[in-house]
């Protein structure tokens, strides 16, 4: 039986299906990072992507331009962060609480926007067309590379999107004005508003930001994983996220190597399904377990950093007062 995993693992298939399956929960991770440095938690994303994922294919539909969905989703998911916003920071709802909602409407509403704008219920498939899917892009002299080129070409342009924003978005925090404000704001609020910073503007623009990358994802499992919208489409990626971005420390690179974790765990959950020995209830809580031990460690990590930043204050105060 492990034989047969190793076996498995170790094929240009099974590291395409990684990439594939980590781009959603990547751009999932970079909506939380950019959200959590202005100190707002987007716990709406799974909602946000379930939204997105629906109007990213209507648009695309009534349209017949792939880009337009995507662009259509982008937008559904910039008003959802902001809606988030207004409650959460203008009637000073928690914000936890509004991103529940949120994701509420993801998994029930969005049954009933899809029954009114088309009459169908569950899923799109009927209206899936060629044009509806964003493009795969086969990368020239990689893709006749042997090994590489089958892993790392032929995707989908918003998988590259994916990866190349984990790059874009550490330029944004960290060699932008805005970036400067988004973390100073997450830091220390009453200080940035001491040297003038709008607390309010800088936290909207950063959901505003979140969703659309939430958005992004949303768009890429409707109009290229799954091909059209089903009511379980997301299932559970926007949590998976979020856990993506806690054990990346925040941090755009970390939380990509943490959703590579979580891609690899899907991919071989994915693939231990036709396996004969195993399971399928067990194979589909292959994903969800890795998050569950990963939070652990990571958690368990941070204890470790808490207790000895105490000891080694403790051995500074000591001498003080001797």
């Amino acid at each position: 039986m492990l034989e047969q995993i190793l076996s498995m693992v170790f094929t240009t298939s099974f590291g395409y299906s990684i990439i594939r399956i980590t781009s959603p929960i990547l751009f999932a991770a970079l909506a939380a990072v950019v959200a959590e440095k202005a100190g707002v938690t987007n716990i709406g994303l799974e909602g946000i992507m379930m939204i997105s994922a629906l109007f990213g294919v209507l648009f695309a539909y009534w349209t017949s331009y792939w880009w337009v969905g995507v662009i259509g989703a982008m937008a559904v998911g910039v008003i959802l962060a902001l809606i988030i916003g207004i409650f959460a920071l203008k009637l000073k709802t928690d914000i936890i609480l509004a991103g529940i909602a949120i994701n509420l409407v993801g998994s029930g509403g969005t049954i009933f926007l899809l029954y009114l704008f088309t009459g169908l219920k569950g899923n799109t498939a009927s209206l899936t067309s060629p044009s509806m899917l964003t493009p795969k892009i086969n990368i020239p002299i990689l893709e006749s590379i042997p090994v590489i080129g089958p892993i790392f070409s032929g995707h989908s342009i918003l998988t590259y999107l994916a990866f190349l924003l984990v790059f874009l978005v550490w330029v944004l925090l960290y060699k932008t004005a805005l970036g400067l404000q988004i973390r100073a704001v997450g830091e220390n609020s009453h200080a940035a508003d001491s040297v003038g910073v709008s607390v309010l503007k800088i936290q909207y623009i950063a959901l505003g930001i979140s969703g659309a990358l939430s958005g992004l994802g949303g768009a890429y499992m409707s109009m290229y994983y799954s091909q059209s919208w089903n009511t379980g489409i997301v299932a559970g990626r926007g949590f998976i996220a979020l856990a993506a971005q806690a054990m990346g420390q925040g941090e755009p690179l970390g939380s990509m190597f943490a959703s590579l974790l979580f891609g690899f765990a899907s991919a071989l959950g994915n693939k231990m399904e036709g396996m004969q020995g195993f399971s399928s209830f067990l194979v589909s809580a292959v994903p969800y377990a890795v998050t569950i031990i990963g939070l652990v460690l990571y958690a368990s990590t941070q204890v470790r950093r808490v207790k000895k930043a105490r000891f080694v204050e403790k051995e500074k105060k000591e001498p003080e007062r001797s």
